[in-house]
């Protein structure tokens, strides 16, 4: 399924008008739930890398990255992207070629919805990270599922092909998997296609990160020490006060 063309039709659609919106939505969520997460020195695996569109934004974040994908079509399109700025591996994120512990964060967008069994892949994610796990998921309660499957005439392509979660269902999945852990969600994009436009209305209804799952993209930040994050960026606007 993750072939050369694949590859391609993956980075023509985040090219076009609606891909190009739905992905400057799903960055800022990203950044967003990764805002408390220390940078420098810091190692990130992104699981299911593809072509490395997250990988770039993660790196130019400060965070030292590694990427792993199944697909050697996808890994090759994140080679061009990425050159020297990243390790790249080739292999399967329900075994991961990597040791316990071995990263300090991992990132899941949109993987879980193709695996066979997301449950051991998030026991794999947390196996290699030390502090937290961000996984990104299509929300099956959404207005974007709503109009994908039951609008007449809508084909889906891979996406149809995916299993889409609701945000219970992801919640149990993880505390099924890795226990009680700290968590925190947020969404973007609550409307169908035809509003992910970067024109009023649809501009404005667009520019939140939600508190609530109601956006066709969910993130859910998982942690694993049960603690927070204790180096917070953006904390200061001016700088502090000495003396």
């Amino acid at each position: 399924m993750w072939d050369e063309k694949a590859a391609a039709r993956y980075d023509q659609w985040y090219s076009s008008p609606s891909g190009a919106f739905a992905l400057g939505r799903e960055i800022r969520l990203l950044e967003r739930m990764t805002s408390g997460w220390p940078r420098r020195g810091q190692k990130l695996l992104e699981i299911g890398c593809g072509t490395g569109v997250f990988l770039q934004v993660l790196h130019r974040a400060g965070f030292d990255v590694t990427g792993l994908d199944r697909s050697p079509a996808m890994l090759e399109s994140a080679r061009e992207r990425m050159g020297d700025r990243a390790d790249l591996h080739l292999g399967d994120a329900a075994h991961l070629p990597f040791d316990d512990n071995e990263f300090d964060f991992s990132v899941l967008f949109t993987v879980l919805e193709f695996c066979a069994d997301p449950g051991l892949v998030l026991r794999e994610a947390a196996r290699v990270s030390r502090k937290a796990i961000l996984v990104g998921f299509l929300n099956k309660y959404s207005l974007y599922w709503l109009t994908m499957f039951c609008w007449p005439g809508r084909r889906g392509g891979v996406l149809k092909k995916a299993h889409w979660f609701s945000p219970g269902e992801m919640r149990r999945l993880i505390a099924c998997n890795l226990g009680r852990k700290a968590y925190k969600r947020r969404s973007v994009l609550p409307g169908p296609v035809f509003t992910w436009r970067n024109i009023p209305p649809w501009k404005q209804l667009n520019k939140f990160v939600w508190p609530i799952p109601v956006g066709a993209y969910c993130a859910g930040r998982i942690g694993l020490l049960d603690e927070p994050p204790k180096t917070p960026l953006y904390v200061w606007k001016t700088k502090p006060e000495t003396g």
